[in-house]
């Protein structure tokens, strides 16, 4: 935790996923996060998979993003409930909502009452579209909107989401930025703020080398599964001896000519069809058969030991459990109970932050 945010009150009006995370987020480092639900409760509670415990009331998809948050259930278009919100936003530091426009202007959210009731009030708003602010936006929808799934899937297949809520993360990050920011001005100027961003815009500025390889040469990316499509091989994956999968990410002449060592095949250093990295572009198809026939003899400890040793980009494909066994996994589960069920979820804070000693660093 962070001190001075021990001191900052959130209230969070938001729901599903970016919101939410936001205000997890802010509470991991200190903050005292209250959130407001309605008596239906936010939707993901019911978002539970087909295995999860039965007759429960929190589903871990709600667990995942609501960690330690003190909620009040008011229902917002009831007068009397709506009334008991006025104080609690004229006490907070940071509000975060993601309600569409004509609902925030009829239950007196927008920013214009907002910056009366608290002029000091970094008021955070999440949008779904630019152009249509009423249009219902759900991460997958924005996926295909955006670019990322015309992008993403095997070449001869079709459109894919990435199996997380990636438009989400990027805008709770978006989010979170522009409040630390908001909040950096509010120390200097005693000011609130408006910040505001939408899903669709926060996709779309993480479009970056993909983006770029359009606006300077007109180049459309194509699906092409993990493949890169500026580098090889990156993004190939090889079985190995005892049934385990690795991938390579090769980015440079040096890393390449490393790899050919490793697997003892100086030939393939040596062919001019993989000297340059351009070359091993136009032949990345039989670069990757040639790979995976030295490849499939090896372990794949020993060989991703090596790879490490020699300063080689490469990694274990690794399944969720694989991932969550780690030591530093293990030590990243934040636990707490509600109405008597232990929940259980990932931190969503991966910086390490100690306070400056103030001693000079020479």
């Amino acid at each position: 935790m962070i001190s001075s945010f021990k001191k900052l009150k959130v209230l969070e009006l938001a729901s599903v996923l970016a919101g939410p995370s936001v205000g997890m987020f802010l509470r991991e480092l200190g903050a005292e996060v209250t959130k407001i639900e309605s008596p239906k409760g936010d939707v993901t509670r019911t978002w539970k998979s087909a295995d999860e415990w039965p007759g429960k009331s929190v589903s871990a998809y709600y667990a995942s993003i609501n960690y330690d948050k003190k909620v009040v259930v008011l229902d917002l278009k009831n007068p009397k409930d709506r009334a008991q919100l006025d104080p609690l936003i004229a006490g907070a530091d940071i509000l975060i909502e993601n309600f569409r426009s004509n609902s925030r202007k009829r239950l007196g959210l927008d920013p214009e009452t907002i910056s009366k009731i608290n002029p000091s009030l970094i008021h955070a708003h999440l949008g779904g579209f630019e152009e249509d602010e009423k249009r219902v936006a759900y991460d997958l929808v924005v996926q295909a909107e955006t670019g990322f799934m015309s992008m993403n899937g095997e070449r001869d297949g079709g459109p894919l989401k990435m199996p997380v809520a990636l438009m989400d993360v990027l805008a709770a990050h978006q989010m979170k930025e522009g409040i630390l920011a908001a909040l950096y001005e509010r120390a200097s100027t005693g000011k609130g703020a408006y910040v505001s961003c939408s899903l669709e815009m926060s996709g779309m500025v993480s479009l970056f080398n993909q983006s770029a390889n359009y606006l300077n040469h007109g180049k459309v990316a194509q699906r092409m599964g993990s493949l890169h499509p500026n580098i090889a091989p990156y993004g190939e994956t090889f079985a190995c001896k005892d049934g385990k999968e690795v991938v390579l990410a090769i980015g440079s002449n040096d890393q390449f000519n490393a790899l050919c060592k490793i697997i003892q095949d100086d030939a393939l250093a040596e062919d001019s069809r993989f000297k340059e990295n351009s070359d091993r572009l136009l032949h990345r198809s039989a670069l990757a058969d040639l790979l995976a026939k030295n490849i499939q003899f090896l372990d794949a400890s020993a060989f991703l030991k090596a790879c490490h040793e020699a300063h080689v980009p490469a990694g274990a494909v690794r399944s969720i459990d694989e991932v969550m066994s780690l030591n530093y996994a293990q030590s990243s589960i934040l636990k707490d109970t509600e109405d008597g069920q232990l929940l259980k979820r990932m931190k969503s804070v991966a910086f390490r932050y100690s306070p400056s000693s103030g001693k000079r660093i020479s």
